[in-house]
């Protein structure tokens, strides 16, 4: 029997349009929260996300639209955060209500700025939610292509195993598979990581750097996500799974991926301002470049050169060329 009850979905973005297509193909009905009442209004107009994934047709009677956040949260008992990381605390401080009894599953992949927290540990944190009521979605999946049905894995993370089965299932279908792992914070913390590198990854193809050096970019960032994740979650994981390194390697080469378009533009000679203004979505690399670098410097203390080199470009402005200058020598 279920404990998911009814879900929600938190978030009008792309990712969050993804899932509530997929949820609706083994849920009657969702509840579903959109912070502007003029987008919500469209939607249901046009029976499309206005603004993300407007290919993507949607069955609008059985969705519960509203701009209220508290009333989204008292009516679900699963929640399922897809708010990019930049505007989580805005949202989350709207909720006033308990939800602390919730079942709370971040797809945000992403950390919370100022606070460099993971959005599960935030929800522990601030409101008492249980670690057996907490999840994560993580894994190679692009919001563009599951709205295309192409073939798609996602991983999803509880320390409850019945739990994070039923929620697979939910995700699942004939191009969407599922895997479950108890592994929250690291498959958290990596889909953060992941998102530097590719940033990386990007700012290396904008200076047509090559495939040769692209590969052993990739190859010494999977060593740096295991190294940080086993310091700062340890566990028996295996690094090469598909929530990991399948991760990192569609965000670092995709055309898809906007950290790798991102870094793309900075590798072009783009100064990170005007990179950030022509970007039409969230680079979440961005701010977890800081907000990881700031959690290794804090005590976590493990070697990361390529982190430390895009926290370089980004934060102190050295240029592109001089900072992968310093790293070359380190890769094996």
């Amino acid at each position: 029997m279920s404990t998911l009850g009814r879900v929600a979905v938190i978030g009008g973005g792309s990712w969050a349009t993804a899932l509530a297509k997929l949820l609706l193909t083994n849920c009657d009905r969702i509840e579903w929260y959109m912070h502007r009442r003029d987008r919500i209004d469209d939607f249901i107009k046009y029976r499309h996300n206005p603004v993300y994934l407007s290919d993507v047709t949607f069955d609008t009677e059985r969705i519960d639209f509203d701009d209220n956040i508290n009333h989204v949260c008292e009516a679900a008992d699963t929640l399922v955060v897809a708010v990019p990381s930049p505007y989580f605390r805005s949202e989350a401080d709207r909720i006033t209500v308990d939800v602390s009894r919730k079942n709370i599953v971040s797809a945000v992949k992403g950390i919370v700025p100022e606070h460099n927290m993971i959005v599960t540990e935030y929800f522990a944190s601030r409101f008492g939610c249980a670690d057996e009521n907490l999840m994560v979605i993580g894994g190679p999946c692009h919001a563009e292509e599951v709205a295309l049905d192409r073939l798609s894995y996602l991983t999803i993370g509880c320390h409850d195993t019945d739990k994070s089965r039923q929620f697979a299932n939910l995700l699942a279908g004939p191009k969407m598979k599922t895997i479950i792992s108890s592994d929250v914070a690291g498959i958290e913390y990596s889909a953060v990581l992941k998102n530097v590198y590719a940033i990386a990854g990007g700012i290396v193809s904008g200076m047509k750097a090559g495939d040769n050096f692209m590969a052993m970019l990739v190859c010494n960032a999977i060593r740096e996500i295991r190294r940080f994740v086993d310091a700062i979650a340890p566990m028996e994981r295996d690094i090469c799974r598909s929530a990991y390194l399948g991760d990192l390697l569609v965000t670092a080469y995709s055309k898809f991926s906007r950290n790798h378009n991102f870094g793309s533009m900075i590798g072009k000679g783009y100064s990170v301002k005007a990179a950030m203004m022509e970007m039409a979505m969230v680079a979440e690399g961005y701010y977890g470049t800081k907000c990881i670098y700031e959690i290794n410097e804090s005590g976590v203390g493990v070697d990361m050169p390529i982190l430390d080199c895009v926290h370089s470009i980004l934060y102190e402005g050295v240029s592109p060329r001089r900072a992968f200058d310093r790293i070359t020598d380190t890769f094996s």
